[in-house]
């Protein structure tokens, strides 16, 4: 029986730090030597996931954007996409005329960008982009309507609950939203994906690229509800958000105690073909 071990970075793997410990890049690298298949699904872009992973040696597909993406993690091949349609353009305006002008994520010319106007970003978006200085995908635009530029894929808004929540109640049927605060700046978030763009349906979709029969996951958010719905055992890290375990198997160490990495070392049992039975 072939297992999927999918795990959460942020609060999850990552330390507090926003780094993999050495014990954690030894005891997964061990382990997936061994024959262990193990990904990651984050709300991170590849690039920024690959600098907070680089101890690490998964070479399978990983799951970005919070399921916009599967992405070959050798090459950066995507191997599945989720778009929004045209509609995204009336969601933008709607942004727009509550005063709420996001981070726009898409595919201009081929390359991916995150867009923004920088004379209206609050200054969680500030903080945000301090983060990114010197990424490749900066596009810098004049104006919101530059926003709706290129094939969106990822919405992100930063700014006060009071103008948040109510487009989050009046969204959260009709596309993927994540609603919660930054765990590293307390900021509040609003990101909204096309509906097809979750953890849960990227993560089907890799179950059957690597014709694995079961799925084990791990997290710590309210982004990770839906792929510990679809999970056949679930665990959460003890600094988890209090709803999200609800949903969990069992609660296992923090992210700074690396208890995905303990939990690995003592349940994954992997027998590659030169082990003894």
């Amino acid at each position: 029986m072939r297992t999927l071990y999918v795990s959460d970075l942020d609060g999850t793997l990552l330390r507090s730090d926003e780094t993999t410990s050495e014990y954690t890049n030894s005891v997964i690298n061990n382990l997936t030597d061994r024959g262990m298949i193990f990904s990651y699904a984050t709300a991170r872009s590849l690039i920024t996931d690959k600098k907070v992973t680089s101890g690490l040696r998964a070479e399978i597909p990983l799951i970005v954007y919070n399921g916009a993406f599967i992405l070959d993690n050798v090459t950066g091949e995507v191997l599945a996409a989720n778009y929004f349609d045209e509609s995204v353009g009336s969601v933008l305006d709607d942004l727009f005329g509550n005063q709420i002008f996001p981070i726009v994520y898409a595919r201009i010319d081929g390359k991916e960008k995150f867009s923004y106007v920088p004379e209206l970003c609050t200054d969680g978006m500030k903080k945000f982009l301090l983060s990114r200085q010197g990424d490749i995908r900066t596009n810098v635009v004049k104006s919101a309507e530059n926003l709706k530029v290129g094939d969106i894929f990822y919405i992100t808004c930063i700014d006060s609950p009071e103008k948040l929540k109510p487009m989050y109640n009046k969204y959260k049927e009709t596309f993927h939203c994540v609603y919660q605060k930054d765990i590293y700046t307390d900021e509040q978030w609003l990101e909204i994906m096309p509906f097809a763009a979750s953890k849960a349906n990227a993560i089907k979709q890799l179950q059957e690229l690597l014709e694995c029969d079961r799925v084990v996951a791990f997290g710590d958010g309210r982004n990770d509800i839906d792929m510990f719905e679809l999970a056949d055992e679930s665990y959460a890290v003890q600094n988890t958000d209090e709803q999200l375990k609800r949903y969990a198997t069992s609660v296992i160490s923090s992210n700074d105690e690396d208890g995905v990495a303990h939990w690995l070392e003592d349940n994954c049992i992997v027998r590659s073909s030169n082990d003894k039975e």
